[in-house]
């Protein structure tokens, strides 16, 4: 649906990004994670054709950004940086002067996606009297009236109270749920990417330094936790059995047995108090990653 291919841009001379590279399938969330300025709004910006690459393409759904920008554009549906409106006219207002400008105001079309955003008993306000959680909700009704294929979604629930976050999140997962959208998704959350998304690409300053499943992030390791008596005689054990202590967990080969270890170490006169398996999450390879 969406092919990002050795992105390389610069501003002043000074690399933005280098060489950056991914593809979105059709029907899944895809989360682009980043620290602040490492490059996820260029790459967003990019692909939206509101920046010009110094090399490297972008298509989305097949059709080139840069070459053909407003056919590419029609299948997409986008929140981008700090969404803009008209602060003295209402958001209904400010819906129809969007959709002027693009194409055709059709207002059963607006009205069916102010319901399903939550906005109908306010949309007749003025944009002004709006809270922040109001008007990224509005944004979204701005970027779902085009009836995209794909959402672009930069930080979407910054500023968001917790109840706020959790609504954005469930809207967006029912609503690949229900059509099948596809979606990119730019956070600095770690929380809500691991929540949202499929699969995941890490940019650090200017480059993708990783990408992956999320599921597999959480099964390509068998850690646990182990509390134990004498602590010498459990890191004797768990030697044995090829494992080696990091932090406050253990980590073992993929074709480790515990009931193998527990054996060994009850046999050698060693009491256990619990066992808890700990799964590989996004943090931890987003600290690895950063910290490489």
């Amino acid at each position: 649906m969406l092919k990002v291919d050795q992105l390389y841009k610069k501003f002043g001379g000074k690399p933005a990004l280098k060489g950056v590279s991914f593809e979105v399938q059709k029907g899944e969330i895809f989360g682009l994670l980043g620290h602040n300025g490492a490059g996820k709004s260029t790459t967003m910006g990019i692909i939206l054709g509101m920046i010009a690459p110094s090399s490297g393409s972008v298509s989305i759904g097949g059709v080139d950004v840069q070459k053909q920008h407003p056919e590419a554009l029609r299948k997409v549906g986008a929140i981008f940086e700090s969404p803009a409106f008209y602060e003295y006219m209402s958001g209904w207002d400010n819906l129809k002067v969007l959709m002027e400008l693009s194409g055709k105001f059709i207002a059963k079309d607006v009205e069916e996606v102010v319901e399903r955003v939550g906005l109908t008993e306010r949309i007749k306000s003025k944009v002004g009297t709006y809270s922040h959680g109001m008007r990224q909700r509005l944004a979204l009704a701005q970027a779902l009236l085009p009836e995209p294929e794909i959402l672009l979604l930069d930080e979407p629930t910054d500023g968001l109270d917790p109840e706020g976050i959790k609504w954005f999140r469930d809207f967006i997962l029912n609503l690949r749920k229900e059509r099948g959208m596809t979606v990119l998704f730019n956070s600095h959350l770690l929380s809500e990417v691991e929540q949202m998304c499929d699969r995941v690409a890490i940019i650090r300053k200017g480059e993708r330094v990783f990408e992956g499943e999320i599921k597999d992030l959480r099964d390509d390791q068998k850690m646990f936790r182990i509390e134990a008596e004498p602590e010498g005689l459990l890191k004797e054990v768990v030697a044995r059995h090829q494992g080696k202590a990091q932090a406050d967990r253990f980590i073992f080969p993929p074709d480790f047995r515990m009931p193998a270890l527990v054996k060994d170490f009850v046999n050698s006169d060693g009491e256990i108090s619990s066992i808890e398996p700990v799964y590989r999450s996004l943090e931890d390879v987003y600290l690895e990653v950063s910290q490489k």
